[in-house]
């Protein structure tokens, strides 16, 4: 009896069908960015400083610049270079008296700045930008600052209790009805966002978006293997994710060109919408309606796929056993995910390894503070360093397999944060390029943990083994801000030694793992449970059934 895989190489593994979906939804795929690290556009934090009225009036009375109204009436930066003075405090002083100079108008009121006291912004703050963000509209800075924080975090706890409970909808009651499910509450939520009156309004859509936007994702990334054969289903998951890195090139650009945050919502939201047309396009997949023993649907999508690529259905699979010969259907659980010995493995290394990505991912972004000042150009090029770390898979993960480049990439990722360690500050350039090294090294780990993780799982878990797993990123999102900036006050370099530890450690667990390399995706428990078996002449998947008077295929 024929596998699917074996079904797809006959009907066409990726041909016209497959080239299709993959295109509608990699452009999904590029609209997740603005939700994954949107927040850097939409809550940038400008220059700023508190704002006065009676300032305002004596700097037009002088003909100040903005720079002489800066000197002459704001408190110097801090001690090495602090700029919480400038920004938070204000000297108390009554800008309106009639006998305040024009060229050094605090000189009569003491003899040195520093005896005038300080106080808190009372007026609101003055922001040096032409846009506006969600800090300056809600003005979250000074001892509000941590607020910003929080709608960032909002979005990693809605990821991470999206993943649980809707990839137990998808596995459950299938891809289609859940991907186009949150689609819908993710668009409403971003419009809703855009036009959200108050902070706590801004706060709330942001975190129904963060339940939804980052199952949505995974959900379509596994669809789309699901439906292409053995031999594409590598370089349609790197592509995939490429996808996502070409989001986060647009996102600079449009981010440049509408540099206040409500328009720039809007503009990131609407194409959602669109993609609710998929639904007349993109079909159930056929191997979870095997897995839940729904024949007779999973045959109709077979037969489309056949038809869109110009093929002939083979005649063995013309007629499907009765529904009566086929045995209880599987509902995932979250128990069958540490059940076995084998899969029980599998979860506990995938979630360190999200964990690692996620924080050696962000955390070489925070730590290395991108030269210059421009966030546009710094967020784009940082972009650009991800598509030599696909290319690298791509050449390497056919000839090697998946298990020693994701290793090799967690090892370099951890040495790279370890050899900066050692590296003097006057060797700025060696440090850059080590530093651009660990981040093309985590960049490939993090890709390949997204490839092999949905082929050591059987496909009514499959669905459930990914967001599972992956809710570990969404942990560690929300740690590594706290890992970076609390403990660079300890020791500057204190960061990279536990990023080097734990990348180093990520790097050897995934050597347990089994090799996926060339199997087709693992139908069954058993089948997982002897992947480190050979597995050539194994014919136990979920088949599609046929009457004893047809001939398999070959």
């Amino acid at each position: 009896m024929p596998t699917v895989d074996e079904v797809l190489a006959h009907v066409g593994e990726f041909n016209f069908f497959q080239k299709q979906t993959f295109l509608l939804l990699a452009l999904f795929s590029a609209s997740f960015p603005p939700i994954y690290v949107g927040i850097v556009f939409l809550g940038f934090t400008p220059e700023h400083r508190c704002r006065s009225p009676g300032v305002a009036q004596l700097s037009q009375r002088c003909g100040w610049s903005p720079a002489e109204e800066l000197n002459f009436t704001a408190p110097g930066p801090g001690p090495a270079g602090e700029a919480f003075p400038r920004q938070c405090l204000s000297y108390e002083v009554d800008w309106n008296r009639s006998s305040l100079d024009c060229v050094d108008p605090l000189a009569g009121l003491a003899a040195n700045r520093s005896l005038l006291p300080l106080g808190p912004c009372r007026h609101g703050w003055v922001y040096d930008t032409p846009g506006s963000s969600i800090v300056t509209e809600f003005n979250l800075v000074c001892a509000d600052s941590w607020m910003l924080d929080l709608v960032q975090a909002a979005v990693n706890v809605g990821f991470f209790v999206g993943s649980m409970g809707i990839g137990y909808i998808a596995d459950r009651f299938g891809r289609k009805l859940c991907l186009f499910l949150t689609i819908l509450i993710n668009a409403t939520s971003g419009v809703l966002m855009a036009v959200a009156p108050t902070y706590l309004w801004v706060l709330l859509f942001r975190l129904v978006q963060g339940l939804v936007s980052k199952a949505s994702w995974v959900i379509s990334y596994i669809l789309m293997t699901e439906f292409v054969g053995l031999s594409y289903r590598r370089a349609v998951g790197i592509a995939y994710q490429a996808a996502f890195t070409v989001g986060l090139l647009v996102l600079a650009g449009v981010a440049y060109a509408l540099p206040h945050w409500r328009w720039l919502q809007f503009a990131v939201t609407l194409p959602n919408f669109c993609f609710l047309l998929y639904y007349w396009c993109v079909p159930e997949s056929p191997r979870w309606l095997l897995s839940q023993n729904r024949h007779a649907e999973a045959m109709q999508v077979l037969r489309h796929i056949s038809r869109k690529n110009g093929k002939a259905m083979p005649t063995g699979l013309q007629c499907l056993r009765p529904d009566e010969e086929v045995g209880e259907k599987l509902n995932p659980s979250f128990l069958d995910l540490v059940r076995t010995p084998q899969i029980r493995k599998h979860t506990l290394i995938l979630m360190y390894n999200w964990f690692t990505s996620s924080v050696l991912y962000q955390g070489l972004i925070m730590h290395m503070g991108l030269a210059g000042s421009n966030i546009y150009l710094d967020f784009f090029y940082s972009a650009l360093v991800e598509f030599p770390a696909a290319l690298l898979i791509i050449l390497t993960i056919d000839r090697i397999g998946r298990r020693y480049p994701w290793a090799g990439s967690n090892m370099v990722a951890g040495a790279a944060c370890l050899a900066s360690v050692f590296i003097p500050e006057d060797l700025q350039w060696l440090r850059v390029t080590v530093a651009c090294l660990g981040r093309m090294g985590i960049t490939m780990a993090y890709e390949m943990v997204c490839l092999v993780n949905t082929e050591l799982y059987p496909t009514f878990i499959r669905n459930l083994g990914v967001l599972v797993c992956s809710s570990m990123c969404d942990i560690g999102g929300i740690l590594t801000p706290f890992l970076v900036y609390r403990l660079t006050g300890v020791w500057q370099e204190l960061p990279l030694v536990i990023f080097a530890a734990v990348g180093l450690v990520a790097g050897g667990l995934v050597l347990l793992l089994p090799e996926t390399g060339g199997q087709t995706l693992p139908e069954t428990i058993e089948e997982v449970e002897n992947l480190w078996r050979p597995r050539r002449n194994k014919e136990k998947k979920i088949y599609l059934p046929v009457k004893k008077q047809d001939i398999p295929l070959k």
